[in-house]
């Protein structure tokens, strides 16, 4: 059995996630095979793309049942949350239906404010409500890089606000997902990977 499967999905970004991992003294695999991610201890979604790319990668592997079924600790990131949910604009594309909300593209402008889309950069978090952190001060700061939001819903244990107010983190049952990158968050970034790893 492997402790922390990275899931292999044609999306970028992976090699930054396990050398957060390598940080903390953990060699994690990297694998789109289903049945190395159904015995994992801990899995890892990372994304960097385009939503219905990815998901193509994803339901021509099967990956998308696969997904839906595991019972281990499971943590989303970036691209990983937004495949999560229910439906994406980007693309108009299908997701996985794990948390049943949309995920949105960001208005450039709130009528007084104009807002370069995509948001790149560091950001505050707050409301947190999750044993993801644990030891972790309201209004964080972690690193974002993202052009679509999960809107607000019960699913929320973190939000913030970049043009709107949205969902910076998610939870329902043993999955977890964040929009922000923990693998480039600092010391809060490692916490949290942390935290996800005591689950």
């Amino acid at each position: 059995m492997s402790e922390i499967v990275i899931i292999k999905y044609n999306a970028g970004n992976v090699q930054s996630v396990v050398y957060a991992f390598n940080k903390l003294g953990i060699e994690p695999i990297i694998s789109d095979d289903p049945e190395t991610i159904k015995s994992a201890k801990k899995v890892i979604f990372p994304g960097v793309g385009e939503a219905k790319t990815a998901m193509n990668y994803l339901t021509a592997r099967s990956l998308d049942k696969v997904i839906k079924d595991l019972k281990q600790p499971f943590l989303g990131v970036c691209l990983g949350l937004q495949l999560m949910c229910s439906h994406s604009e980007e693309n108009d594309t299908e997701c996985l239906g794990v948390f049943d909300i949309l995920v949105k593209k960001f208005p450039s402008t709130d009528g007084t404010n104009k807002f370069k889309v995509p948001q790149i950069g560091w950001n505050t978090i707050n409301n947190l409500k999750s044993p993801l952190f644990i030891d972790m001060k309201e209004t964080e700061f972690v690193y974002f890089v993202h052009s679509y939001y999960a809107e607000l819903s019960d699913y929320t244990i973190a939000q913030t606000t970049y043009a709107t107010e949205f969902s910076a983190a998610l939870h329902k049952d043993n999955f977890f997902a964040v929009q922000f990158h923990p693998e480039k968050s600092a010391e809060a970034g490692s916490k949290i990977i942390s935290n996800f790893i005591k689950m």
